[in-house]
């Protein structure tokens, strides 16, 4: 209550950050006309201009308005596309090491570029980091024309490989045009360059495992703009990165202790905890499971390493679901990431779970993996200089984003009045009334041709709702890690009339 009376008589904190900002947008605003009379040359040297002035002694701060009244008349050159004035507002939040909160469509991509410009003239390298490959390198192919002509090199790392953007290069593959490949480190040293959080991380590590410091690929971390920072930065922060490597321990164990599980009850032979993934057995479960190992005492110390795999293949059983926390193709278990539902191939549980899972589908079990190297995506990003981030939700996150990354949240202004209404949760009393009223909703839509789009948290849950759709007559397409390789054709037809298309959660998407 005095709060809100507060921020009526002073406004609020995010109203007195938009004033402080809006005197340098205007003031960038009154450079456009100067700026636009240079010609394409003359722009282009501004670049090598300003990092002359950097490197007389003057201040990020002192060349920004320039910088950005540069950069906004390259790109309407260049992309046909101007920053608006809360475009050019968002990049200076971003400079400041902040996270700018703008709604879906205000144009993050084009935000962005402004502020890497600015951070890639000290040299010391600017990163720019996406939720997926397919993200990175579409941005990169995109923007890399406005860094190009700017007299910038742009850096793009892929999962298993890495380029710098070359208008002049032609790929066989007409997904990577204009992307010449280059190895991981001429990749980094790149004035700017863009990638996935996934890769960063695990460049970090490998970096880390080099016998000698000149093998290593990454730069010093200097500074990071975060794209989709709330799913980065706090759905995935505790997320640990893993680099691990084979044991030579037998597999026929796994098998064994797998025929043992469904004799166990729940409740009576042993307990889970859903909320942190654990399982352990009751003093029953323990007795039940010596009778059927044929052991004296499970927790012998002889035994010791036999109760760490039967809790594993316990957890494999109850707590790991196909469809939902992994799928099953060509005979082998792959991950699905639980906040992006998409596939990690390669990855692999640790600690014998993976093998516990194998064992429970019956497929071929590989040897268990020990921890060469770890890191947090929560870890990793505190490395860097100055960290900002952009999103579409992060003021409802503000309070962590403060305490774990000490990150301001501003939220930014829409070029124009939304006109999309934002309605409240509806929360039902089962899950069988939900999911009849979802599909009730999206007939109603799919009649009146608006398209529709259905975020759901698993492919199980995805599966249901297509599976009661089709009951219905409905046409739609799924989009889920089991189909993530018609995921470009199925975007690009989403917004047509009448369409409809059920969704994991994939940021990004």
């Amino acid at each position: 209550m005095i709060t809100a009376l507060l921020n009526q008589i002073f406004g609020s904190k995010n109203d007195r950050e938009l004033q402080r900002l809006w005197p340098r947008v205007t003031h960038i605003a009154s450079l456009e006309e100067q700026v636009s009379s240079l010609s394409d040359g003359a722009l282009r040297a501004k670049t090598e201009e300003f990092k002359g002035r950097l490197s007389q002694g003057e201040g990020m701060d002192d060349i920004l308005p320039d910088v950005f009244a540069v950069g906004r008349e390259m790109s309407t050159r260049t992309l046909g596309m101007r920053h608006f004035d809360v475009q050019i507002l968002g990049g200076i939040v971003l400079h400041e090491g902040k996270i700018s909160e703008m709604k879906t469509g205000e144009g993050k991509t084009l935000v962005a570029t402004l502020p890497l410009y600015l951070n890639a003239l000290a040299g010391q390298g600017a990163h720019l980091v996406t939720v997926n490959d397919y993200l990175a390198k579409r941005d990169a192919q995109w923007m890399g024309v406005l860094y190009s002509a700017l007299g910038l090199s742009l850096g793009v790392i892929q999962h298993e490989a890495s380029f710098l953007f070359d208008p002049s290069y032609e790929s066989p593959d007409p997904r990577l045009q204009s992307l010449r490949p280059v190895s991981r480190t001429e990749a980094y040293r790149a004035d700017i360059t863009y990638g996935t959080n996934n890769e960063y991380g695990f460049d970090y590590l490998r970096d880390n495992m080099v016998v000698d410091v000149l093998h290593r690929n990454q730069p010093t971390p200097n500074f990071a703009i975060v794209d989709e920072v709330d799913s980065i930065l706090i759905d995935e922060s505790r997320t640990p990165l893993i680099i691990s490597g084979p044991t030579e321990e037998s597999t026929d164990l796994y098998y064994r202790l797998d025929k043992i599980i469904p004799h166990l009850k729940a409740n009576e032979d042993y307990t889970i905890e859903e909320k942190t993934k654990t399982a352990s057995l009751t003093e029953e479960g323990n007795a039940k499971a010596e009778r059927l190992l044929g052991v004296d005492n499970l927790y012998d110390l002889a035994n010791i390493n036999l109760v760490h795999h039967l809790v594993q293949a316990l957890r494999a059983h109850t707590l790991y679901h196909r469809d939902t926390d992994y799928v099953v193709n060509d005979g082998a278990v792959t991950i699905v990431d639980e906040f992006t539902g998409r596939l990690m191939p390669g990855r692999r549980w640790s600690d014998g779970l993976h093998q516990a899972v194998e064992a429970k589908e019956n497929v071929k079990i590989a040897n268990e993996n020990q921890t060469l190297a770890s890191v947090t995506f929560q870890n990793y990003f505190r490395m860097y200089h100055t960290l900002a981030g952009m999103t579409g939700t992060a003021d409802t996150e503000a309070a962590e984003f403060a305490k774990i990354y000490n990150l301001e949240v501003v939220v930014a202004p829409t070029n124009k009045p939304m006109i999309r209404v934002d309605f409240s949760d509806v929360i039902y009393r089962t899950e069988k009334e939900k999911y009849t009223a979802i599909v009730e909703d999206i007939i109603d839509c799919a009649h009146r041709q608006q398209p529709v789009l259905v975020g759901t948290i698993s492919i199980e849950k995805s599966e249901k709702i297509s599976a009661m759709l089709k009951k219905q007559g409905i046409k739609h397409s799924v989009l889920n890690a089991k189909f993530h390789e018609k995921e470009a054709e199925i975007i690009a037809q989403a917004g047509g009339k009448g369409a409809v298309t059920i969704a994991t959660n994939m940021a990004g998407r």
